[in-house]
């Protein structure tokens, strides 16, 4: 079986609208998809009046919080879009990345990028800018040549780009994701670059505030990683998640994931799984 539990459209960062990513995974043969745009829920509200063929819809999320002063993302799968408790958090989520958006803004014309915060606007089209929409804009404009040297000079971990906005705490947003009937899963948990010591710290953390998932696989990971994730998750006793973490063509993995990438941990799209569909 071809799962994918991490994606993202239009809605948030992503380069393809709800109803082409439902076309993308059924021509990659993915079974079973989660959208999980970044502190929205507008991508899936759009899929659900989409055709989705043989691909079973699963609704997410990707919410952004902050650990030991280190950002870190959460997703939310399996839950309810109607919570009153997760609309009313969200509206402050997307005020949060506004204002972050105009720190970059800021930080880049220093750098003598004029007009990117305007320009990374005018690309988000009216939902919350993130910084692939900065990058965006700076191909375009030709500060880069690409995405990936705008997030490697600029804008990734660690650069001037990288703005800490005033994200909650990971308790709290593992507690938005429980009061909306949803599953808190840890998203790309090597992405951070913690210590093995630190990383079960925040593992144990997040365990103790009710997360529930680890993901396994994000991409195309190592053998290597695989198997320290996969023993992470058996240690905490995770259920293990998979996904690509797909953006847009020909700049961000493809989707789909084999499920069995991440045996022998319990998947945790068992829960929601037809019956039909087997590993």
């Amino acid at each position: 079986m071809i799962v994918d539990l991490h994606t993202h459209t239009t809605a948030s960062d992503g380069g393809l609208s709800p109803a082409e990513l439902v076309l993308r995974a059924q021509q990659c043969g993915v079974q079973l998809l989660a959208v999980t745009d970044h502190d929205t829920i507008d991508g899936y509200r759009a899929i659900s009046e989409v055709a989705a063929g043989d691909v079973q819809i699963i609704a997410g999320i990707e919410l952004s919080c902050t650990w030991s002063g280190v950002n870190i993302h959460v997703l939310g799968l399996g839950i309810d879009v109607d919570s009153a408790c997760l609309k009313s958090e969200l509206t402050d989520q997307r005020a949060a990345r506004g204002e972050r958006a105009k720190i970059i803004g800021e930080r880049l014309a220093k750098l003598g990028f004029d007009g990117t915060y305007e320009g990374a606007s005018e690309l988000a089209e009216g939902r919350a800018i993130g910084r692939p929409d900065f990058a965006r804009f700076m191909v375009a404009a030709g500060y880069v040549d690409s995405m990936a040297t705008a997030f490697d000079k600029y804008l990734g971990a660690g650069k001037v780009g990288d703005v800490k906005a005033m994200w909650p705490t990971l308790e709290t947003v593992v507690e938005w994701i429980k009061s909306a009937g949803g599953v808190a899963v840890l998203a790309h948990p090597l992405h951070y670059k913690l210590t093995n010591a630190k990383l079960r710290r925040m593992l144990a953390d997040f365990k103790e505030a009710g997360g529930e998932g680890l993901e396994v696989c994000n991409g195309r990971p190592s053998a290597t990683d695989l198997a320290y994730l996969r023993q992470l998750c058996k240690d905490f006793d995770f259920e293990a998640s998979a996904g690509s973490d797909f953006h847009q063509p020909n700049n961000w993995l493809e989707l789909g994931c084999d499920a069995k990438v991440v045996a022998p941990c319990r998947p945790i799209w068992a829960r929601w799984q037809r019956a039909e569909l087997s590993v």
